[in-house]
C-alpha cells in the first residue's frame, strides 16, 4: 500500500530545509516491519510543493507503526514543522491489475 501526503514549504525556507528532516525519519521509519521505501518528490512549477510516498507491505504494518509512535521520529516531525504545512492525502492499494498500451 501506499501513504502519501503533501508538503508545502512555508515562506523562507527551502524544500531542502524539509528533505532533511524527511530523511533523518524515513531512516527511522524504514526499520518497521513492513517498511517497503519512501520517496519525495518536488511539484512541476512549485519547487515549494512536495509529495511523499511511502511503500508499504500492507496497510496493518503501516498501522502497527502508528500505533508505537517512535519519540525520535516524533522530535523530528515537530521540528520540521516550522518549515511546513502537511496535508495528509490519503492510504492506496497496490492495483490489483494495470491495464499499458502495447509498445509502439
Amino acid at each position: 500500500m501506499k501513504y502519501i501526503f503533501e508538503v508545502h514549504i512555508k515562506e523562507g525556507f527551502h524544500a531542502e530545509d524539509y528533505a532533511d528532516a524527511w530523511v533523518r525519519a524515513s531512516q527511522l521509519i524504514q526499520q518497521a516491519p513492513g517498511a517497503k521505501g519512501t520517496e519525495l518528490h518536488r511539484k512541476i512549477g512549485d519547487p515549494r510543493t512536495l509529495i511523499a510516498i511511502a511503500h508499504w507491505e500492507n496497510k496493518t504494518d503501516r498501522d502497527a507503526m502508528e500505533g508505537k509512535p517512535s519519540e525520535a521520529v516524533a522530535k523530528i516531525i515537530k521540528g520540521a514543522a516550522r518549515f511546513c504545512d502537511i496535508r495528509f492525502i490519503g492510504e492506496f492499494d497496490e492495483p490489483e491489475w494495470v491495464v499499458m498500451p502495447p509498445a509502439s
